[in-house]
């Protein structure tokens, strides 16, 4: 990093006994720098040192900076700051060290001898930058307690007065100083780890290098085959840069943006990337599509400073959202995908829901990279859990490059298409969802419908709404096309009053999801409730009545539901999903489907629900079953009356499953 030629004096406190580091002081002004060199050479003093002298240190320090000394004072535990600061060189911020911080003390003396006349540095990319840190120190500090009486005597007289004294207690504390650190940063090539698969990067000078890959991957370019995005994106990759994230986390950021345009961009790729740094304001550093070539745009990417600052990301999503894209921000058919990549390791200080939700209705997708602990955040940023990505460390963060990749160009998956399936929706249409919500939850239900084959063969729709009453908007049989069960979703009716998802969930066990009411005998059958949360409480028995019949039971909770209520109906496979608003719950309808169809795969009982009518029993008998009816009932399915009131109880024929039960046995028809 740092060329230098010096004479370099540690000065050390020993452990124990007294501090005496003026008396250090003084003996080198006597005797000069032990084995030092002449008068040419910069003399440089470091002195460790808890900063709590019994004797004076400012006039022999004073001495020595003014023979020319540089003092670099480096604290240990809780120093005295008042006193590291007299032993200091002047900028003092520069030459006062944390020895607990043992990264920043190091790299904070190479940082200042650099910036100076005594070293320079090796490289010219290097760069000394400032970052805010923190000091702190142990005080003994006197609290005042209380007040109690007290006895004084009064001069010249034998009097004694009663009065009240203040008394006190002494008590150590920690007291924070904010302070600015300095680093110097210099870019390598092997920075953001190009090699992959195990390869080992050679570095080849200051910009390039070569790597030695394992032998399955020894004829590709950085060990790995190039991750071209087949779809046509621009790509803004927003990085925190803000005093909660740190020097270390922005610099990781950009070694991942780094890895990620040398793993998939070149001449035929048809992607394009910006990249913007944000704290309390955001700045475009490297405007989209600016740079094709790929070596011009990593040197720009080194250029990109550290601000340090508040984690405003709220505010960056907004100003992204607005002149992001600048130029590149293209209308009509001729507009690429544009998707905002945002990586911190930072909780936001400002609102993020609220700007998230604009930029993602300009039609920006956002993907979330962070730590563990902000994948809460970064799910109510992206909308869905799918769009988050999170890492553990460094090395499992560069190796988050494919899977990115593949977030970037993937598009809604189909529905099951060739499943089978009979599928109920539940909405909350109670006072407390109110007409809005109901409104975005039908639209939620016909996109929901899309994705699916909907025809009496393969997919069957139902939807139930429930508030001051229960309402079967339509049964399972009732329509066989996309269009009728679309228009029918958007007539269903809002109820108010107060719901019981409860009340709801039985009904369609007993009056929905059943043989006579068109669910057929072999499908996989699944119930979905969208909640507000309230009415939730009477749930969890209704709900382990249809599972233990066979049906699975998905239950969605918006906003700030009854989380516990919930948690209960959620089952053995955690069949819970909860959403932070009704306006985001299309922002959750992959993870909705891919449930569906997860349970759509699932082996079904033939006897549950029973499709057996009138109370008639079904066994399962040679992978088929058969309907054993009570008396006065006959038929495959009990379905038919006895012609005779006494008649013997009637065998049922053997059914296979995929044969429909007959539209004469349905009652009513």
């Amino acid at each position: 990093m740092t060329d230098c030629r010096l004479c370099l004096l540690l000065l050390c406190a020993p452990r124990g006994g007294r501090t005496e580091t003026g008396l250090a002081l003084k003996y080198l002004l006597r005797k000069g720098f032990p084995g030092g060199r002449n008068a040419s050479v910069p003399q440089i003093l470091i002195v460790v040192t808890d900063g709590r002298s019994q004797g004076h240190v400012a006039p022999p320090a004073k001495q020595l900076k003014e023979r020319g000394v540089t003092v670099f004072a480096v604290g240990v535990r809780f120093p005295r700051w008042e006193e590291l600061h007299v032993l200091a060189s002047e900028p003092r911020e520069q030459h006062v060290l944390m020895a607990e911080q043992v990264e920043d003390a190091t790299n904070g003396l190479l940082s200042t001898l650099s910036k100076s006349d005594v070293c320079t540095v090796a490289s010219p990319d290097c760069q000394v930058q400032p970052h805010p840190c923190e000091r702190k120190t142990l005080e003994t500090v006197r609290e005042l307690v209380g007040s109690a009486l007290c006895w004084r005597g009064s001069r010249g007289t034998d009097a004694v007065l009663v009065a009240l004294c203040p008394f006190s207690s002494w008590k150590r504390v920690v007291l924070t100083h904010p302070a600015t650190c300095y680093r110097t940063t210099c870019p390598g090539a092997c920075d953001s780890q190009p090699c992959q698969n195990g390869g080992t990067c050679v570095p080849e000078g200051r910009d390039r290098y070569h790597c030695l890959c394992p032998p399955a991957f020894g004829g590709e370019a950085n060990c790995a085959p190039k991750l071209s995005p087949e779809c046509r994106i621009d790509v803004l990759f927003l990085l925190a840069s803000s005093a909660g994230t740190t020097l270390e986390g922005f610099l990781r950021a950009k070694a991942f943006v780094k890895r990620f345009v040398q793993a998939s961009l070149g001449e035929d790729s048809r992607a394009r990337v910006g990249v913007a740094r944000y704290s309390g304001e955001l700045m475009v550093a490297v405007p989209v599509g600016e740079y094709q070539d790929v070596p011009d745009l990593l040197r720009s990417l080194d250029g990109i400073p550290f601000g340090g600052g508040a984690t405003l990301t709220g505010g960056a999503l907004r100003q992204a959202a607005e002149r992001g894209f600048g130029s590149a921000a293209r209308t009509g058919q001729d507009r690429p995908r544009r998707v905002v990549v945002l990586l911190t390791e930072s909780p936001s200080q400002d609102d993020v829901a609220g700007p998230a939700r604009r930029a993602r209705a300009r039609e920006l997708l956002l993907l979330g990279v962070g730590t563990e602990a902000m994948r809460a955040e970064l799910e109510e940023i992206t909308g869905s859990p799918e769009r988050v990505l999170v890492y553990a460390g460094p090395h499992d963060l560069f190796r988050q490059t494919r899977e990115l990749q593949g977030k970037l160009c993937s598009r809604p998956p189909p529905g099951c298409q060739a499943r089978s399936l009979d599928l109920v929706f539940a909405l909350d249409a109670s006072a407390s969802v109110g007409p809005e919500n109901f409104a975005r939850m039908q639209s939620f239900v016909r996109s929901c419908a899309l994705r699916f084959d909907v025809n009496p063969d393969v997919t069957q729709v139902g939807l139930v709404v429930y508030g001051g009453q229960v309402r079967v908007a339509f049964g399972l049989d009732t329509h066989a096309t996309h269009a009728a069960v679309l228009r029918a979703v958007s007539q269903a009716p809002y109820l108010g009053g107060v719901g019981s998802a409860g009340t709801a969930l039985l009904h369609i066990h007993d009056r929905v999801m059943t043989v006579q009411r068109g669910a057929r005998p072999g499908v996989p059958k699944a119930v979905v409730v969208l909640t507000g949360g309230l009415g939730a409480e009477d749930a969890a028995v209704p709900v382990r009545k249809l599972r233990n019949n066979g049906v699975s039971v998905l239950v969605v909770g918006v906003g700030p539901v009854l989380r516990e209520a919930l948690r209960r109906l959620a089952g053995p496979r955690d069949s819970l999903l909860h959403v932070a608003t009704y306006a985001d719950l299309r922002h959750h309808q992959d993870a909705l489907i891919q449930w569906i169809c997860g349970e759509a795969k699932r082996p079904v009982n033939l006897c549950k629900p029973s499709p057996c009518m009138h109370e008639g029993t079904c066994i399962l008998q040679n992978g088929s079953y058969r309907c054993e009816c009570q008396d006065g009932w006959q038929g495959p399915h009990c379905g038919k009356r006895s012609l005779r009131g006494d008649a013997p109880k009637a065998r049922g024929s053997r059914r296979d499953p995929s044969q429909q039960l007959p539209r004469s046995e349905h009652p009513g028809r």
